[in-house]
């Protein structure tokens, strides 16, 4: 008999930081979670696509399967709503465009069960992409290199027997301006957050997962972080009134991998899967 695939419902996913089309990104960890969950939502929170350093020569299988995963979700009846990030600010023009189950936006206001939830990407609060967008992008093609690394170093530690390392994690918590950098962007975020009066704040671009309550003599929110999927490998889930941070390393279920019908995945796949999507939402308007 053909192994049962059980899937968690979830009211609302929220992922950033994936990095697609980049040697950092671990797309094979991500199908592993989206074929997990069933959720009401998908909030893509920013940088999913990263536009700023594409390159048509790497494209893996594994990277257009993502993108096809999504396109199913929204086939099946999951809302996505992709938030724009500075990696995939190109996008920006097209906000406000909606086809069918899938919406582009630059930030996102929802109500859940009576407390405001406010959505975006972060990197408006990022001097270094607002000032320097050049040494921004040089950073990005530094941190693409460091991941390459990573890996090598990861496949012989694994070969060896012990546990993954994370270079980038490593220098980031040991280099005091870093951290002050964090610390400022989650305190800004914050206090805006509770100025405007939003119960909770939702954002990622610093691949920093994070669930904590904020609180000063105006009031408290929840600021939350997704994390990414080149380093961390973490997500946001909603459900039964409470937030909590889904880790693949700790939480990750063995039988879901990969779809069998998205294995042998190439571009003429990626289109037909795409055609489907509109032709699905096509006979729906035409039934209403």
């Amino acid at each position: 008999m053909p192994e049962l695939k059980i899937k968690r419902k979830v009211e609302i996913a929220v992922i950033s930081d994936v990095h697609l089309g980049t040697y950092g990104c671990h797309a094979k960890h991500l199908l592993t979670y989206l074929n997990s969950i069933e959720p009401k939502k998908l909030i893509l929170n920013g940088d999913i696509v990263d536009i700023w350093q594409f390159n048509k020569r790497y494209f893996p299988k594994s990277h257009l399967k993502v993108i096809k995963k999504i396109m199913d979700m929204a086939s099946e009846g999951t809302e996505i709503i992709y938030i724009t990030g500075n990696h995939d600010e190109m996008l920006r023009k097209f906000s406000g465009t909606t086809i069918g189950k899938i919406s582009i936006v630059n930030k996102l206001v929802l109500k859940l069960d009576g407390k405001k939830a406010w959505f975006f990407h972060g990197d408006v609060f990022d001097v270094s992409i607002k000032n320097a967008k050049w040494l921004a992008k040089l950073g990005g093609y530094g941190y693409d290199a460091l991941t390459v690394l990573n890996r090598l170093v990861n496949w012989f530690l694994e070969k060896r027997g012990k546990e993954r390392y994370s270079l980038s994690k490593r220098i980031k918590n040991s280099v005091k301006s870093a951290v002050k950098y964090i610390h400022d962007f989650e305190n800004v975020i914050s206090e805006l957050a509770i100025e405007n009066g939003y119960d909770y704040v939702v954002c990622g671009h610093i691949h920093q997962p994070k669930m904590e309550y904020i609180e000063n003599k105006h009031g408290k929110t929840l600021y939350l972080n997704s994390g990414d999927w080149v380093e961390n490998f973490t997500a946001l889930e909603y459900q039964f009134k409470r937030w909590r941070i889904y880790n693949y390393n700790q939480d990750k279920l063995a039988p879901f991998i990969v779809d069998e019908d998205v294995e042998d995945l190439d571009i003429k796949n990626l289109i037909a899967a795409i055609t489907i999507v509109e032709q699905t939402e096509k006979k729906q308007k035409e039934k209403s």
